[in-house]
């Protein structure tokens, strides 16, 4: 690769990176300061108050997102991959599962999830509602139509996803450039008005405010917060871009831009105080509002497809890793591999994000939920990323704790900020969250007690395999191929088609798919084959949680080791368990319940692992849990 194909191609990731990741934090203008200066926090708008948040939003903006995400948490890579689950399954790699951290961590990482699908159903609707709500600048009897109009384009939006982003997001990156220099100049239009408000920039003004101010301040810091909405999403899409357009983006395009604007609005709020009611579409005035709204409302749409992207992502990770049950995965693009499509989230986020909308009718009434829902997941990353360079990288305990234990102070008191809104909307994420995490860990309880009954009454299979051969059964032309649980005995399936149809095939395999706490497992290292003996083999098939299940591919890989397949002549033998909730089992009857009716409405293995239909044969099994 030439330095200039080099050159192009980390531009055009900077490039895309500006539209996608930083589509989140990029929209945070538009409620920031109309929220801190909301009548509810009863801070005064004086320029000594003016110059501490804005103090506090430019170095909230340096030191946890230039400072800890950008420079230090995008260390934390799982093979190239972030996000909270790539960290949570880094951290559990870093210790023992026998070890007492194991749990801890593992509901840890479970809760920052379910906090970002929190995260993910109120960007849409506050980001929306915000943008929308510069029509009432610029035409003053348009309250009414906000919260319809704002309906009407998260329905669009989430109508067209089941098609892909592939025709549509090439403009986004542009189109956020275009955002962003626009925040750019208006800040620096109204600075050159007010440049005293440049005295911001020194950090005392930030400390004589909370000094001065106390509880109001503390409160007010709750909706500073929402200036760092989307730090976390530059983490979770590491994968897609790397680190260094990631860096670039931030440093040469996001950061400035969004620095100077919320400077330009101080500025502004500083000669016309009576502004206060939306300083961000005050900036501009008279017919200019009308395309700034238009802008605004492009930047909200591809802020909201980011986290609605990302939603899809995490959800295919938590199936991985055995947080939820199986659900239908499409591809909406036959190149990019991370385009997909998951109905069932699509339509309930959206009916979730509709509810918001129509529940808190505006972008000031949404913010107290936002921030609650960013500053837990924040503060689940700091834990994590501890343990990480702790016990993965085995750096100093000192230099752990001081990397991390500054973050964790400024995380808690964020945190313990946004809680005093929880009452008045920091309800909303918490619910949700606790539902989701309710729903993840009963699956995985579930699970694991479906695990622990096959294991009692499980018949090893060495010793099923030397009986057997004694007086072997009729053979029959073919492959037969059973799937096969980790750690299982002999598959039901396998014992169902000797009762029943007292044949064997001429060929054996036993398919057990490994899933690994790592993203992506190379090709060469996903199948192993173990010859078993009497023409039966083992195939071992090894999956990171990101990687795209495929069996038919996987049996053209095990002819580099001598096993080769021809798939009209194999035949899939797939137990389909029922599961059956009984008194006295491992979990709470409700529970049990909830699971059971999860494991019926889960994808089957064959359709999941996109084995052909027509080469599938499911016997029944009961399980009581």
């Amino acid at each position: 690769m030439t330095p200039e194909h080099k050159k192009s191609s980390i531009a055009a990731l900077t490039l895309a990176a500006v539209g996608i990741v930083y589509g989140d934090i990029g929209t945070s203008p538009l409620y920031t300061l109309k929220a801190v200066f909301d009548t509810t926090h009863g801070l005064a708008l004086n320029t000594p108050n003016l110059l501490g948040i804005l103090s506090l939003i430019f170095w909230a903006l340096t030191t946890i997102v230039s400072l800890k995400y950008v420079t230090l948490v995008l260390r934390a890579d799982n093979r190239g991959e972030g996000g909270v689950m790539a960290l949570m399954a880094l951290a559990l790699n870093s210790v023992t599962k026998g070890s007492g951290w194991y749990v801890p961590l593992m509901m840890l990482g479970v809760f920052g999830a379910t906090m970002f699908y929190g995260d993910s159903v109120i960007t849409p609707a506050i980001s929306v509602l915000g943008a929308i709500e510069g029509l009432e600048v610029a035409a003053p009897g348009m309250e009414a139509y906000v919260v319809p109009i704002s309906i009407v384009v998260l329905v669009a939006l989430y109508s067209v996803q089941s098609r892909g982003t592939a025709g549509i997001g090439r403009w986004f990156g542009p189109v956020m450039l275009v955002w962003f220099l626009t925040l750019a100049v208006m800040g620096v239009y109204h600075i050159f008005e007010a440049p005293e408000v440049l005295a911001a920039l020194n950090p005392l003004h930030a400390l004589r405010f909370m000094l001065e101010n106390k509880f109001t301040a503390f409160v007010a810091l709750g909706a500073v917060v929402l200036a760092i909405t989307g730090a976390e999403a530059l983490y979770a899409d590491m994968g897609h871009f790397g680190k260094k357009p990631i860096r670039m983006a931030w440093f040469a395009i996001a950061f400035p831009s969004l620095a100077l604007n919320y400077l330009g609005q101080g500025a502004m709020l500083i000669q016309h105080p009576e502004a206060v009611s939306n300083p961000f579409f005050h900036q501009v005035s008279g017919w200019a509002v009308y395309p700034l709204v238009a802008l605004s409302t492009m930047a909200a749409v591809i802020a909201s497809q980011a986290t609605i992207s990302g939603t899809f992502s995490m959800t295919k990770q938590a199936i991985a890793l055995g947080l939820l049950p199986r659900m239908r995965v499409l591809h909406t693009s036959a190149s990019e591999i991370g385009q997909i499509y998951i109905p069932a989230v699509n339509w309930l986020q959206l009916a979730v994000v509709l509810l918001a909308v129509v529940s808190f009718g505006s972008s000031d009434e949404l913010a107290g939920a936002y921030g609650i829902a960013v500053t837990a997941t924040m503060l689940c990353t700091t834990v994590l990323t501890f343990f990480v360079t702790r016990y993965r990288w085995h750096l100093p305990l000192w230099l752990c704790f001081g990397a991390t234990g500054f973050f964790f102070l400024i995380d808690v008191m964020l945190l313990s900020s946004t809680s005093l809104k929880l009452f008045h909307g920091g309800w909303f994420p918490l619910l949700l969250g606790a539902i989701l995490f309710t729903a993840m860990m009963t699956w995985k309880r579930g699970r694991g007690l479906v695990f622990e009954n096959l294991q009692k009454h499980a018949i090893p299979l060495p010793d099923f395999l030397d009986s057997l051969f004694v007086a072997p059964p009729a053979r029959v032309y073919g492959t037969a191929i059973f799937l096969r649980g980790e750690s299982d005995g002999v598959p039901h399936a396998l014992l169902h088609n000797l009762s029943h149809n007292k044949v064997l095939h001429e060929r054996v395999v036993f398919l057990t798919v490994h899933i690994l706490e790592e993203p992506w497992v190379p090709e060469a290292e996903q199948v192993k084959v173990v010859d078993l003996g009497h023409q039966c083999y083992q195939l071992n098939v090894f999956y990171g949680f990101k990687d795209e299940p495929d069996i038919p591919h996987i049996l053209k890989l095990a002819a580099a080791q001598g096993a080769e397949f021809e798939m009209m002549e194999t035949s899939f033998f797939i137990a389909r368990q029922t599961v059956i909730s009984a008194p006295g089992g491992g979990m709470a009857p409700w529970r049990e319940h909830l699971f059971v009716a999860m494991s019926r409405n889960a994808r089957s293995a064959a359709d999941y692992y996109q084995i052909p239909p027509n080469r599938v044969i499911e016997l029944g099994t009961q399980v009581t849990i």
